[in-house]
């Protein structure tokens, strides 16, 4: 039995056909492009920025938005042609399928996990810090040992220091809630994300217009900070270490192309969502960046969870600031929903597979939802929202995210050589330079990130690849 063998793509059309069995088409392009914008809104912006910009960039961090941006529009450029000839379920984890051979694909799907379980887990942290300030502005105080995992200092609004508690209870009930809406079903779950991007989207506009005339220009002095003498502390390394912080703002269009088995026109609709979504969100990052670090010193952004918050009190506008909380919650949301769609629909391709077993891809009969998997994360995901620090959930979380878009950078020169007559609605422009290009970023800010984040990739596929020998090689429907 081969490790190398590839699905083709015949079969992979046949099997996103099977309606009967298989998942709802109920997502148009429009749906799909509100999915992405939110997946990619949320965490990274409201909480990583300020934490970019005092570790590393300085007011330049609009510099490391553009250069993450750079990276992910070679890797969207690449999901594209990938999701338009192949619109099945599973997102790199299919693609990989079909050019790298299944061995890779596990490789790949495994390293999923990180990017769409561990995401909605830190997006569920951060989650759970905004809402401790909505609740402190109307008296309502938690008990501490319910706040934060035991491993982290919490510092609230109001000066009190929580020095590590027993669990983070507000993180794991915005996981459940929304695990329990998704097996609801996708287009319940999308109509009520359509309404939280255009909150969030509403708020970060907002954010802009209103900040923009309380800019001091004297906090862009110096715009590059100079280099401390160490590899990420400011200077033009410090831009490349920050958009290695702040590129977990950008995951999420990929996020768009696990459901493509759920989208009425996926040919046409794939490309417009995952790019679409990217460009908007680029635009709008820059700007939101440029006002944040204009409104208050970089330096005072060191450890902040809620910098929006912070920036925005420079205002004036106090009236508007539980309205801000309010809508940052909601875009947090849309986004911890967004994650563990993907999330499920990607162990549901595996599962169909033979690669997991048949738990993950058991359909509800009523709602079509592939529930048992809804379950599974609900459990999986809660208990690191519940008990590992943020900071080590969005290392891990980049990390594994830049390693799939790596492999399908090269799953798309390797398709362009072995399948060039495959039809495809959207080609990659500029085939190689793009999809090398895409290696070459993403690399690089691999590089750039804690050699830590390193060492939990490694232990993380050294356990899939135990995995895969002894179970998924064995019950592979394409080896048997």
């Amino acid at each position: 039995m081969s490790i190398w063998k590839r699905k083709s793509i015949t079969q992979l059309l046949a099997e996103a056909s099977d309606s009967e069995k298989g998942l709802k088409r109920t997502l148009s392009s429009k749906a799909l492009m509100a999915l992405g914008v939110g997946a990619i809104i949320g965490a990274g912006l409201f909480s990583l920025t300020g934490i970019a910009a005092a570790e590393h960039a300085g007011p330049a961090v609009t510099l490391s938005f553009v250069l993450a941006a750079v990276g992910c529009a070679f890797a969207g450029l690449c999901y594209a042609e990938f999701a338009s000839m192949i619109p099945v379920a599973g997102s790199a984890y299919t693609y990989s399928y079909a050019t790298m051979g299944e061995f890779m694909a596990w490789i790949i799907g495994w390293d999923l996990v990180l990017e769409y379980a561990l995401g909605a887990a830190t997006v569920g942290v951060s989650w759970s810090r905004y809402l401790l300030e909505l609740l402190n502005k109307f008296g309502i105080h938690l008990p501490h040992e319910l706040i934060c995992s035991p491993w982290e200092t919490l510092k609230l609004s109001d000066g009190t220091v929580v020095d590590g508690g027993i669990i983070n209870l507000p993180a794991i009930f915005i996981v459940s809630l929304l695990s329990l809406l998704l097996i609801r079903g996708t287009k319940e779950s999308a109509t009520m994300n359509n309404f939280l991007v255009v909150l969030k989207v509403a708020v970060v506009i907002l954010f802009i217009v209103l900040g923009w005339n309380f800019i001091d220009n004297a906090n862009y002095t110096p715009y590059i900070p100079q280099n401390t003498g160490e590899f990420g502390k400011f200077g033009w390394s410090g831009i490349a270490a920050g958009a290695g912080t702040v590129f977990f703002a950008f995951i999420g269009f990929d996020a768009v192309s696990t459901a493509a088995q759920e989208a009425k026109n996926p040919q046409k609709g794939m490309p417009i969502g995952i790019l679409g979504s990217l460009v908007i969100c680029t635009i709008l990052y820059v700007l939101f960046a440029h006002v944040m670090t204009g409104l208050v010193p970089y330096t005072e952004f060191a450890g902040d969870a809620k910098p929006a918050a912070t920036a925005f009190a420079k205002t004036g506008y106090t009236f508007l600031q539980t309205g801000l909380i309010v809508a940052i919650l909601a875009g947090y949301t849309s986004v911890i929903l967004v994650m563990l769609m993907g999330q499920s629909r990607v162990f549901y391709t595996m599962s169909k597979d033979g690669l997991l077993p048949g738990f993950f891809g058991e359909i509800h009969s009523k709602y079509r939802t592939p529930w048992k998997t809804n379950l599974f994360f609900l459990v999986f995901v809660s208990l690191f929202a519940g008990f590992v620090p943020v900071s080590d959930l969005g290392h891990m979380v980049s990390i594994g995210t830049l390693l799939a878009f790596v492999l399908v950078c090269i799953g798309v020169l390797v398709m362009r050589k072995k399948m060039p007559d495959v039809p495809r609605s959207f080609k990659t422009p500029l085939v190689p330079f793009v999809p090398v290009a895409g290696v070459l970023v993403c690399l690089f800010l691999m590089y750039s990130l804690p050699a830590e984040s390193w060492v939990r990739l490694f232990i993380w596929m050294a356990l899939g690849i135990i995995i895969y020998f002894l179970y998924g090689k064995k019950n592979s429907k394409l080896n048997k």
